[in-house]
């Protein structure tokens, strides 16, 4: 007699999860399903088809590793501390061809510890924030944060919220200025997150400059993010720099390190 009330319990629960799962999945179909506004537009097709290339490159940076570690056995700047922050969807090993390429040159270079970079939120950002204060104490200086990506867009937060252990920001492919939808990845965007590019957690006044030295590298060849919205305006960054490669391939490309390096040297 008792055991019935229980099991009644237990299956109302179970329906009342189910029926909220249902409107969770509903209520992101919706925002995957965004039509686009007018005017807004993201890179074209050939352009995101180009993304295909992505391994090519990353097989040509094997070839020139060679090459870029014997430039990096030669620092011409001090060892700086160094964050990498990963793109939308991706997890800080695709950053590793990057990383030893500083680490070749003497750079001290971490990730920024939070895993597959799925989207902002108050608590990893919160999170984040703490790693690179802590990280800035235990090193002795400000770190160089470097984001690929959404990544850009956590790195320049910080910055501008913690300035004092930020020592610059390098963004690569990172949507921060313009039209949100000025890429081809929103709708997934707000697929995953769960919220509307237009409400972030994070990141509300994102096009608003850092106040550290802040490099946006863009190309424009990006299949994924709008070049235009990479590069930034003026008031934005305090220097853009072009790169031929994909988006996708921002993480690897031999060109892109040697970029980011000599920045790293130079500030």
């Amino acid at each position: 007699m008792i055991k019935q009330p229980q099991a009644a319990s237990s299956k109302g629960h179970a329906l009342a999860w189910l029926a909220v799962l249902r409107a969770e999945i509903v209520r992101r179909q919706a925002l995957a399903f965004e039509p686009r506004p007018e005017g807004s537009r993201g890179p074209a097709w050939e352009r995101l088809l180009g993304e295909l290339r992505t391994p090519i490159e990353h097989w040509q940076a094997v070839r020139q590793q060679g090459r870029h570690r014997r430039v990096a056995d030669t620092p011409t700047g001090p060892s700086r501390a160094v964050m990498l922050l990963p793109g939308f969807g991706t997890h800080p090993a695709r950053m590793k061809p990057l990383g030893k390429v500083l680490q070749a040159a003497g750079h001290r270079v971490s990730d920024w510890g939070l895993g597959f970079n799925f989207g902002p939120s108050e608590e990893r950002f919160e999170r984040l924030c703490e790693r690179v204060c802590t990280m800035a104490r235990k090193e002795g200086e400000p770190l160089v944060l470097v984001g690929w990506s959404l990544g850009g867009i956590f790195a320049r937060e910080v910055a501008r919220l913690h300035p004092e252990a930020v020592r610059m920001v390098i963004t690569m492919g990172t949507p921060f200025s313009g039209d949100r939808r000025a890429n081809n990845a929103w709708r997934a965007y707000q697929l995953i997150t769960g919220h509307s590019v237009d409400e972030p957690p994070i990141g509300r006044e994102m096009s608003v400059k850092p106040p550290v030295p802040t490099v946006a590298l863009w190309s424009a060849r990006d299949g994924i993010v709008s070049p235009r919205s990479a590069c930034g305006r003026k008031d934005e960054r305090d220097l853009a720099v072009p790169m031929r490669c994909t988006h996708l391939g921002f993480a690897a490309h031999p060109d892109v390190a040697a970029m980011v390096n000599r920045l790293v040297d130079a500030y």
